[in-house]
């Protein structure tokens, strides 16, 4: 009978189905762990599975090492030129100019690190390999001798594959520049703390680099002048595992301490307090 009959209608969920964004997951390049892309960003951009170090901007570098609104950058009227007329240099110089937001691979600036002020300086890799040309030698040497002239701590943040091919010996050069003004920091007294970050070579780590007071290195940091292969075939050895990391410097003197990200700001901070001779923070506020 009709009435026995239950009419079928077609079943729909009552509940939306959520849809989950295609950037919501990341994988870490080196231990192939996925989690949510937001635990890494929380993590400053450090696998929380492995602990793998992940390269960073020299923006946020400089996020972590000052107080929030404490930074002033120092000499953006320095532009990069093409001197040699080198092929190609100019384009590329202004691609990475738009690419990037910089005028040149390094942020050079003045701020405070839990309210000791401090001269900030960090090399942008995603800037032609953070390569030291003209501009990124004359804005450490301007900001060394600031130090200097004002009695104001020193810290660069490196990040560079060397010397920029396109200025030629110009870029050389800057290795002399720098390491003279890194002398004059070390006559004068005045704090000068050198961060080595993934990946520190060629003419960068062989000038002010290595030449802080206290040089540190982030975890698995890759460090050295020339490339493993180069020095392979040169000695006619095979290289020992680790060779040109951070922790293999850590063990043979070359570096003071090996530092995780999140511990940076912390550990300069105290730094920074100790080779001055200032209060601790807490007593500071007391």
């Amino acid at each position: 009978m009709a009435w026995f009959r239950k009419e079928r209608k077609q079943r729909t969920s009552s509940r939306e189905r959520l849809e989950t964004p295609a950037d919501a997951w990341d994988k870490c390049e080196e231990c192939g762990h996925v989690d949510i892309r937001d635990k890494f960003e929380r993590a400053l951009q450090v696998c929380p599975q492995c602990g793998y170090h992940r390269r960073i901007d020299a923006r946020r570098y400089i996020s972590i090492l000052t107080d929030p609104d404490s930074f002033e950058e120092l000499f953006t009227d320095i532009r990069p030129v093409d001197p040699l007329q080198f092929e190609s240099y100019a384009d590329r110089l202004q691609a990475a100019q738009k690419r990037v937001g910089t005028a040149d691979a390094i942020i050079t600036g003045r701020g405070t690190l839990s309210g000791v002020p401090l001269h900030l300086g960090a090399m942008e890799f995603a800037f032609m390999g953070g390569s030291m040309g003209s501009v990124v030698g004359e804005k450490i040497a301007r900001l060394a001798a600031r130090s200097v002239d004002q009695r104001i701590p020193l810290v660069l943040v490196s990040a560079s594959g060397g010397a920029r091919m396109q200025e030629g010996i110009l870029s050389l050069m800057q290795m002399a520049k720098t390491s003279t003004q890194m002398a004059r920091l070390k006559e004068e007294g005045v704090p000068y703390i050198s961060i080595l970050t993934n990946p520190t070579t060629g003419g960068v780590s062989a000038s002010y680099g290595m030449q802080g007071d206290v040089n540190l290195a982030e975890p698995g940091a890759v460090i050295g002048f020339a490339g493993p292969r180069v020095i392979k075939q040169t000695i006619g050895q095979d290289l020992p595992d680790g060779f040109q990391t951070s922790e293999f410097l850590l063990e043979h003197g070359m570096v003071d301490a090996v530092v995780p990200r999140a511990d940076l700001a912390e550990t300069v901070a105290h730094l920074l307090r100790l080779m001055q001779k200032l209060p601790a923070a807490a007593e500071v506020t007391d």
